[in-house]
């Protein structure tokens, strides 16, 4: 104390600064990772209110659905979807960016406005803030009468905690007839084909309600989806954001609002079966049933209801269970449940990115320090060896159950964010998705129990490149300390 007396007058103010930037460092620290480091288990309530037959139906549903496998289609579908609108619209993600795609997504949405029809978006708070910004499109759009953009969880500086609890949800809901539901953002990364040097592969699950306008639109699996919107949309959590437009920015934001209707009108000249009617029944086949489940929507640590529900159904597997996911970051209780799968189920894969091919740094250097323990819950591993990283959400379940959405086998999807999955019954869906993930493993080596690679046909192995596995040996084992947040 006698010494910080003698300081002279400069000192001491660096001094206090200093003293008072490790306080909020180690504040930080403590703040967005201690209340995350010991998540929840599934409680006896929810287990209880589990029930497997619920999943499943004798009779034909009013729901008939398609899988989406194409970066190409996934854009048409979106921008048909959004042309086909009479009444509301809404979209979640977890990011939306401001390139070709996102553009052209805006101009039809603008469009639709103009038309009457209610549009509600919902972003994720951080990479809503980093990837749409302060951009005058997305202001041209949001200050509509009819247009609302809202952030879920905004980063609070003073609330450290606030960096987890992330938006992940990912789907587009058109009026009570069509529903797009999946894996990917909105970006040229995941949608077109403007860019195929830098593409990820990723897949969409659409749904059509027949029965839509009718006395049964309700049976539908869109009214489960509208709900949960609804509730997530009126949390205190999501934030309305580019409602007003500051002064510095007015005549950007008019040259927006004319560059959006210059690429709607290029749209329609260039791809005009975009905006014509379109009968879904060819395009998509019946389903028994299709179920939501989801995530609790809190900000902190989460049960894990998605994780419990996808295991549980693979638990009571007659023949298979095959998980597709981009990366596998598991902890005891899903080490645990994917042992018991591998021991119940005769035949139990799981297709994920290799180390070389992945595009998710965290998640690849989990991987390459834990594939042994991996490998040991016995569940059959495949190694995507294709062009691109796959950025899939899909599980099999015997012949008649898959699964598609926005869940990662990781620890965050199942502890930390909001997440979506539609488990549908039904042998002909079941059958498209899994020529879809048979197709991926083609392109696939399997792991045998050494980590080593087994043959498949002409599939060469990525080589993983001297930089990336250098970065993996220091990160693999320092990111240990904080796994639970990958």
């Amino acid at each position: 104390m006698q010494k910080f007396k003698n300081l002279s007058r400069k000192k001491k103010i660096r001094y206090s600064i200093l003293s008072v930037l490790i306080f909020y460092l180690v504040y930080v620290i403590i703040s967005a990772t201690i209340p995350f480091a010991n998540p929840p288990e599934v409680s006896e309530e929810f287990k209880h209110s589990f029930n497997l037959n619920d999943f499943y139906s004798d009779t034909i549903s009013v729901d008939r659905a398609a899988v989406v496998e194409t970066s190409q289609d996934a854009l048409d579908v979106r921008i048909h979807m959004i042309n086909q609108a009479k009444e509301k619209i809404a979209i979640s993600s977890f990011s939306i960016k401001h390139d070709r795609s996102c553009k052209e997504i805006a101009s039809v949405l603008l469009d639709a406005a103009n038309r009457g029809v209610t549009v509600q978006i919902l972003v994720d708070g951080i990479t809503g803030y980093i990837d749409m910004g302060s951009d005058p499109i997305y202001y041209a759009l949001g200050t509509h009468e009819n247009v609302e953009i809202r952030y879920y969880n905004m980063l609070n500086l003073l609330k450290p905690w606030t960096a987890n609890g992330r938006l992940h949800d990912k789907y587009f809901i058109i009026d009570d007839s069509l529903l797009l539901l999946g894996g990917r953002n909105i970006s040229n990364y995941f949608l077109g084909e403007y860019n195929t040097d830098v593409l990820s592969y990723d897949r969409d699950i659409l749904v059509y309600n027949t029965a839509a306008g009718t006395s049964k639109k309700d049976e539908s699996v869109l009214s489960q989806v509208w709900s949960y919107f609804e509730t997530i949309w009126n949390d205190k959590m999501s934030k309305p954001v580019f409602d007003r437009v500051p002064m510095y920015k007015k005549n950007k934001v008019s040259q927006a609002y004319e560059t959006l209707g210059s690429i709607y009108q290029d749209l329609k000249k260039s791809q005009p079966q975009l905006f014509t009617e379109v009968d879904y029944v060819p395009l998509t086949v019946p389903t028994n049933k299709i179920s939501l489940i989801t995530n609790p929507i809190h900000i902190m640590a989460k049960e894990p209801h998605i994780w419990y529900q996808m295991a549980e159904l693979m638990k009571n597997a007659k023949k298979r269970g095959y998980i597709q996911s981009p990366y596998a970051v598991l902890d005891s209780t899903m080490y645990k449940d994917m042992k018991e799968i591998s021991n119940k189920v005769p035949d139990f894969r799981m297709l994920i990115n290799s180390t070389a091919g992945g595009d998710n740094v965290m998640a690849s250097s989990d991987y390459t320090f834990n594939k042994p323990k991996v490998i040991k819950t016995g569940v059959q591993i495949y190694e995507f060896q294709g062009e691109h990283s796959m950025h899939d959400k899909s599980v099999l379940i015997d012949d008649d159950i898959s699964m598609i959405g926005s869940f990662n086998v990781d620890m965050r999807s199942a502890y930390l964010d909001t997440e979506v999955m539609l488990v549908v019954h039904g042998t002909e869906f079941n059958k498209q998705l899994e020529s879809y993930m048979y197709a991926m493993q083609d392109k696939s080596l399997p792991v045998r129990e050494d980590g080593s690679y087994g043959t498949n046909g002409n599939v060469i192995p990525l080589e993983i490149s001297t930089g990336k596995k250098m970065l993996y040996n220091v990160t693999s084992v320092v990111f240990q300390l904080f796994r639970y947040l990958l």
